[in-house]
């Protein structure tokens, strides 16, 4: 099929042409400019993402610091509450001794046992022989070896941290001297 084209419709044809290449180059122009905004916008979220990252590596570096700190602080603490218990145990301690009285069992004058109190003693010599009503007499001039089961009694001696007897045997002369 051969066709005919006139002056006039190559002109349409020209001028049609001419405006859907403006009309290209405008679509053209806006996607360009779109995609400009949209590459800015991708820079600064990528630029943000990167520095909220680096500031949550550096938070996550200064609180793990901090919880080692924490750590050693609490162990430190904990020893500190252990050694502060301690010397409250040792004070009530030597209050509690401060002027008491532990008698201690003697066998043929040697220590046996220490009780805190004398009928403490005095209920448990059953289990080494003693009759429960026997009438314990001072040692007196004796000496502690001499009897099979003897007692005495020790009270705290704060200024030597230690215990002496609570009644001392006399003094004897030396070289007969008084």
């Amino acid at each position: 099929m051969i066709r005919v084209v006139t002056a006039a419709r190559l002109e349409r044809l020209e001028a049609a042409a001419g405006t859907a290449r403006e009309h290209a180059r405008q679509t053209s122009g806006a996607a360009n400019e779109a995609f400009g905004r949209h590459v800015r916008k991708l820079y600064a979220v990528t630029d943000r993402a990167e520095r909220a990252e680096a500031t949550a590596t550096e938070v996550g570096t200064i609180l793990a610091h901090a919880i080692k700190e924490l750590s050693v602080a609490q162990q430190e603490l904990l020893l500190k509450d252990i050694e502060i218990r301690r010397l409250r145990e040792e004070l009530e301690a030597a209050r509690w001794m401060e002027g008491r009285t532990l008698t201690v069992l003697l066998h043929y004058g040697e220590p046996h046992t220490i009780y805190a109190t004398r009928e403490d003693l005095y209920a448990d010599t059953a289990t080494h022989g003693v009759p429960a009503g026997t009438v314990w007499v001072p040692l007196g001039e004796r000496a502690p070896s001499a009897c099979e089961w003897s007692c005495a009694a020790f009270i705290h001696d704060a200024a030597s941290n230690g215990f002496r007897r609570a009644s001392l045997p006399a003094p004897k002369p030396v070289g007969e001297a008084a």
